[in-house]
């Protein structure tokens, strides 16, 4: 199904220090090009890890490319809650600069995840990934995004050859 000019991100909340910078680099990259080939809103789930680098990659970029636009797609609203002070400051950081802020839930459930996982997809016809293992959030998200024909880039496939 097409959705327009949309893409989501999913990604391990874990990124090897030594990878973090080709992950950012190869990251904001592909984030760039997908605006050079027309896309505009960019959806990211909020986690630490890839989302956070996700969500900020998009609003930097925003600071250039001015028709783009973040929207979060939360599981809950007390996901932040056990965060320390400085990845809950980040986090309000990029809720307020964000276009739109959505919840998969009011509460936590054991489910949220799973449907801020699809709803993620579901807003979009791309998928940036950052997956290096076989189980797991993300790999449950690219099998839905695949199952869904929602195309995914994974960047992790990358990293190693700059």
């Amino acid at each position: 199904m097409a959705r327009g000019k949309s893409c989501c991100f999913t990604g391990h909340r874990v990124i090897p220090q030594e990878s973090y910078y080709r992950v950012l680099f190869l990251l904001r990259q592909t984030v760039e090009n997908k605006i050079k080939e027309g896309y505009t809103d960019f959806y990211a789930g909020g986690a630490l890890g890839f989302d956070t680098l996700a969500a900020l990659t998009v609003l930097r970029l925003k600071m250039m490319y001015k028709n783009i636009r973040l929207h979060l797609i939360l599981p809950c609203i007390s996901q932040a809650d056990k965060w320390s002070r400085e990845d809950k400051r980040m986090y309000e950081r990029i809720k307020d600069e964000s276009d739109s802020v959505e919840y998969a839930s009011f509460d936590y459930t054991p489910q949220c995840m799973n449907r801020r996982n699809r709803a993620l997809v579901d807003k979009a016809d791309c998928c940036i990934a950052y997956c290096t293992q076989s189980s797991g959030g993300t790999v449950y998200t690219i099998s839905y995004a695949m199952d869904n024909d929602v195309a995914v880039e994974n960047i992790a496939h990358l990293v190693n050859s700059i």
